[in-house]
């Protein structure tokens, strides 16, 4: 069965990535904690991302004004934030000086650099 994912264009490229600017948010576990941003023209190419609610239920970034041009000025109710992890050893690790934004009526995203905050950029997942 062949399912149609819609297309998510990022705004601008991530860091270190520029020619990937159309991706899927493809859901990898029944109960929606953990994602893969996952490039349609590298399929190779997937971040594992979580939205911060359950792990980090105060995380409530300000978004720049700049990016919210590039995401077409959203209503709050149609922005999901997702953070970006690193599974480690020891821990797995959530990104959140640099959180994925996506407009969910137009979709486009930008992933967001908070600069000028104290967000780490290694915070450890521990699941409210």
């Amino acid at each position: 069965m062949i399912t149609t994912i819609p297309t998510i264009h990022l705004a601008a490229p991530m860091p270190g990535f520029p020619a990937h600017t159309r991706f899927a948010l493809v859901r990898l576990n029944d109960d929606g904690l953990l994602y893969a941003f996952t490039s349609l023209d590298n399929p190779e190419l997937r971040f594992l991302v979580v939205p911060p609610d359950p792990f980090f239920e105060d995380y409530t970034p300000e978004i720049p004004d700049e990016a919210q041009a590039l995401l077409g000025y959203p209503e709050a109710e149609d922005v999901i934030t997702m953070l970006v992890i690193t599974a480690g050893k020891e821990a797995t690790a959530a990104n959140l000086m640099a959180p994925i934004v996506i407009n969910t009526v137009n979709r486009m995203a930008v992933q967001v650099v908070l600069a000028g905050t104290d967000m780490p950029v290694r915070a450890i997942l521990n699941r409210k």
